[in-house]
């Protein structure tokens, strides 16, 4: 079986992330209006919503890589972010899976723990030879999983993951679900795969029409239902998102 590791950072406190009154536009308009939620601890956030709606925003101002044009960010004293994001493009083609991974070194540090460089690759599905792969050579799965291993070194307690299961084999996938279900800390996830966020996320995060954000308690099945019950099948239909324009 393939097991992958998402290593465990410090304990981590009562108070996660509160956003309060969030709001960001571009040009002329409104990807975030007014947003408040409470992340608790423990939870798991699947966060959906069309391309274009700003999931990935919310993530580059919750590690102030961008600013929020108005509300507030409260990141609780013991959070330690480690960030996957989407974009992977920044690796060295030249360097092996092994390399880029380890940085050459023979233990790979992990918050508090030490492990063997080469037992932590294959945690990430690249066992013998297939660490010796050139990056420039690898599938997009398979650069999926160096770019997790190699960010999820940081050893956080919260997680931000963006568009994780981009590519990845069926095994692969389900090694993600069982690693995150496992993860002591938060997470909060990207995804527009509903069946893994109905495995795995304990409040949704969704992103509707006009800056407006649904935060509901419960997986993803459970918010389509109540979605459908309070504002009828078109709720769920998809759609081109309507933005709300400034001023």
């Amino acid at each position: 079986t393939n097991e992958l590791f998402i290593p465990p950072g410090e304990r981590l406190g009562d108070k996660v992330i509160e956003i309060r009154g969030l709001c960001k536009a571009y040009g002329d308009r409104q990807l975030i209006d007014n947003m408040t939620f409470t992340v608790p601890k423990g939870a798991i956030v699947g966060i959906v919503g069309p391309n274009g709606a700003g999931k990935s925003t919310l993530f580059k101002m919750i590690t102030k890589l961008e600013k929020q044009d108005a509300g507030e960010i409260d990141i609780g004293d013991s959070v330690d972010i480690a960030s996957v994001d989407q974009f992977r493009d920044h690796m060295d083609e030249s360097k092996t899976v092994y390399q880029e991974i380890s940085d050459g070194m023979d233990i790979v540090k992990i918050g508090r723990f030490e492990l063997n460089s080469r037992a932590y690759c294959s945690r990430f599905n690249f066992k013998g030879t297939d660490q010796s792969k050139f990056i420039k050579d690898l599938s997009g799965g398979e650069r999926n999983r160096v770019h997790l291993a190699k960010l999820l070194k940081a050893g956080g307690n919260t997680l931000l993951l963006d568009e994780p299961t981009n590519d990845l084999d069926v095994e692969t996938l389900r090694a993600l679900e069982n690693a995150i279900l496992e993860f002591p800390g938060c997470v909060m996830v990207i995804s527009h795969d509903r069946w893994f966020l109905d495995r795995i996320a304990t409040h949704i995060l969704d992103y509707r029409d006009e800056g407006k954000v649904n935060f509901y308690e419960g997986n993803y099945n459970d918010y389509e239902a109540w979605l459908k019950e309070t504002f009828g099948q078109e709720a769920v239909e998809p759609h081109r998102l309507k933005y709300k324009k400034i001023g």
